[in-house]
């Protein structure tokens, strides 16, 4: 049974965190997860962080943004897509720890020319972490321990010129008791319903996000909450 707690973040582990994690249940799972961002604005948090941090940037000079944690490269379509019509020249890295997922990120993405991907343990292989202007964290951070979410932000920043965009879950009794019923009637796979808990019994509180946030140095946080149950965290990098 998944539990939930207002007060904690569940240390409940999911399933898509396998590392072995594949097939169709794989595919199954990553529509269901492309619905509910689509139905609940999910990447619209993310773009958004994008357009304010690029507002008065000059559209002649090439952006990298990285996507860490990237699944099947949704995100950075989406990137692509929003550059694509604002004038900006985008270079788009994606960054998983599951081949298999970016097998289908690459096949996904095969018409994007500006959009590459690789194999990389971000916790286990900072080195290998590349250098961005932007680096974006979409529902990725809710699946580590507060130590590792600091230690990972800290070496991202390093290596991030303007800033890091977070997007995450609101962990709210309320969103945890909607998305029981929403998924019931909508979702198609046993281990959405399951990892779509889990996601929101280890989301974050803003007290929580600011106490991370009091422990990245050389950068300005801006945590906002956004619909539906998501914080938007832009940290801009001081300079």
């Amino acid at each position: 049974m998944i539990s939930f707690s207002s007060k904690y973040r569940s240390k409940q582990i999911e399933i898509m965190d396998n590392i072995d994690f594949k097939g169709v249940e794989m595919h199954n799972l990553l529509n269901d997860l492309r619905f509910v961002n689509k139905w609940l604005g999910g990447n619209k948090t993310t773009i958004s962080g994008i357009k304010k941090i690029l507002k008065n940037h000059p559209k002649n000079k090439e952006i990298t943004i990285l996507d860490i944690g990237c699944g099947d490269g949704e995100m950075l379509r989406n990137c692509a897509e929003f550059g694509r019509k604002n004038g900006f020249i985008f270079n788009c890295i994606g960054i998983d720890f599951n081949q298999n997922i970016l097998k289908l990120a690459e096949d996904k993405s095969r018409n994007y020319s500006n959009i590459n991907f690789q194999k990389t343990d971000v916790l286990l292989e900072v080195d290998q972490i590349p250098t961005a202007d932007i680096t974006l964290f979409t529902l990725f951070l809710h699946h580590f321990e507060n130590d590792d979410i600091e230690r990972l932000l800290n070496r991202s920043l390093n290596k991030t010129n303007i800033a890091v965009i977070i997007n995450d879950l609101h962990r709210n009794k309320l969103a945890f008791t909607l998305f029981k019923w929403f998924s019931k009637i909508l979702l198609n796979t046993k281990t959405a319903y399951h990892d779509g808990l889990v996601s929101i019994a280890r989301g974050f509180n803003s007290r929580e996000l600011k106490s991370i946030a009091n422990q990245i140095p050389n950068q300005n946080s801006i945590i906002r909450w956004r619909w539906a149950f998501r914080f938007q965290w832009i940290m801009l990098k001081n300079p």
